[in-house]
């Protein structure tokens, strides 16, 4: 994992698979646009292991612990305990990949001007954190473009959205 300064209080989650990884093991076209089938758990509070590439905003995740880059994470019901809730999707724009160092400086930007939105509190009096899934080299390669904002609570699991926790 991919920590950025503590000033910030955000911890990065590298998201996405490389070319190959997103191809053979999530059933991903080259594009990354077909998704394989979830996998359902036997018990629906343990979530379901979702596509990366699936996940969308409003989604709440149990994916605490993740390092590097994934190509599938647990989505689960907003209602029962979880990890993290997407908030933001941040799309940057076609071209040759501009780097690591940029992506992670507008996935900072961006993602800080949608948490005070979503939230309702600015970042810097805010209890809570963020971090993001974004597209790395090889996945770049296959048409990924999205950063994907994350809010969380330090402290732990949360229950239920952080939509303006003001908090």
């Amino acid at each position: 994992m991919t920590t950025l300064p503590r000033t910030r209080l955000a911890r990065t989650l590298a998201a996405v698979t490389i070319a190959a990884a997103s191809f053979g093991l999530t059933g991903c076209s080259l594009l990354g646009n077909v998704v394989a089938d979830p996998t359902p758990s036997a018990n629906p509070t343990d979530g379901t292991e979702t596509d990366a590439f699936a996940i969308g905003v409003g989604d709440c995740l149990n994916d605490g612990g993740v390092e590097g880059e994934v190509s599938s994470v647990v989505v689960i019901d907003c209602a029962q305990p979880h990890d993290s809730e997407a908030y933001s999707s941040i799309q940057v724009p076609d071209g040759d990949y501009p780097g690591e160092d940029a992506i992670l400086a507008q996935a900072e930007q961006d993602c800080l001007a949608a948490f005070n939105t979503f939230a309702g509190i600015n970042y810097d009096q805010s209890t809570l954190s963020f971090s993001y899934y974004y597209p790395t080299e090889g996945s770049w390669g296959n048409g990924d473009r999205e950063i994907l904002c994350l809010i969380l609570d330090p402290a732990g699991k949360t229950v239920g959205t952080l939509a303006n926790a003001a908090r």
